[in-house]
């Protein structure tokens, strides 16, 4: 669906080239990247229809884990079937409003994602430091509140991108040397001045994300704290066990975010090829080893899929 339609004089359909260098093995490297798409549909969606359907999981850590699900739903498929599409059928062609809604999408669940990431490292700091306060801190309207809060930031921060591309004319190649649309890379196509593109769409999201960061690490440094005042060792184990899942989580989405974030502005020596495959395999392989992480290490979950599976198994 094409949300954005915004330029009183809309340039004609780009061109997504995908992994230049790579034309020759597109059929090949799609396969891999369809299996991990698939593992991230089927995992995220057993995570949803688990949390929807057992009233145990209907607490304040699994409705942001039911929020992460659904935007990693949006991150993998905002990218992957298209890419898909240029991999196996040719399909390279995608137009001005197609390619802003899909730009859109990328950068908005992204920064959402570590916003929900923000606010279940809040959810624990709550349960280890504040037990008894949990369920009077945390209720269904601050919940509310907060999701809210955290969905109208990431939208201030990324609608912008999408006027600032309006703005530009492209009177030069439609040729984007990607598998899907970003930002810079869109605007790095206009015959025009793209300084303020370049700053806008660097700076902002990544202090964002970095403020994100920030206020994590505050959250896991006072639950440390916490934990390590706990009188028994038994006690301690539990604690760190109801963070595990989650600070793995942490882990498998800044450091590659970072790393891609960060070679895409500063690292000219960084290949484009190596550049591209990097980023198609962020926007699939987070989202589905997540639903896997809190299937491993959450017991509550954990117990529950084993009991959907062996009820299957018996029908």
């Amino acid at each position: 669906m094409v949300l954005f339609n915004l330029s009183s004089d809309n340039p004609g359909p780009f061109i997504l080239v995908g992994i230049p260098g790579l034309e020759h093995a597109h059929v090949w490297i799609g396969i891999p990247f369809c299996i991990i798409y698939m593992v991230a549909i089927v995992g995220n969606c057993i995570l949803l229809y688990l949390i929807l359907v057992e009233r145990s999981l209907h607490e304040p850590m699994f409705f942001f884990l039911f929020m992460l699900a659904m935007t990693d739903l949006t991150l993998s498929t905002a990218g992957a079937p298209k890419t898909l599409s240029i991999f196996w059928l040719g399909a390279r062609e995608i137009t001005f409003p197609g390619c802003l809604t899909q730009m859109f999408f990328l950068h908005y669940s992204f920064v959402l994602d570590s916003a929900i990431l923000m606010a279940m490292a809040f959810d624990r700091y709550v349960a280890i430091c504040s037990p008894l306060r949990y369920n009077t801190t945390l209720t269904p309207k601050t919940i509310i509140k907060i999701v809210v809060g955290i969905s109208f930031r990431s939208l201030c921060i990324i609608l912008p991108d999408v006027f600032l591309l309006t703005r530009l004319p492209f009177c030069r190649t439609r040729i984007i040397p990607h598998t899907y649309c970003e930002h810079i890379g869109v605007a790095r196509l206009a015959c025009a001045d793209i300084s303020i593109n370049i700053w806008y769409g660097f700076c902002v999201p990544i202090m964002t994300v970095i403020s994100d960061v920030i206020l994590i690490a505050v959250s896991y440094t006072l639950i440390l704290c916490a934990v390590f005042r706990l009188p028994s060792q038994e006690a301690r184990q539990k604690a760190l066990g109801t963070c595990g899942s989650h600070v793995c989580v942490i882990l498998m989405f800044y450091t590659p975010a970072f790393f891609s974030i960060l070679a895409h502005r500063f690292g000219h020596n960084v290949s484009r090829t190596f550049h591209i495959i990097f980023a198609n395999l962020y926007i699939v392989i987070p989202p589905a080893l997540n639903p896997i992480v809190y299937g491993v290490k959450t017991k509550q979950i954990r117990e529950k899929i084993i009991i959907l599976f062996s009820i299957k198994g018996t029908l």
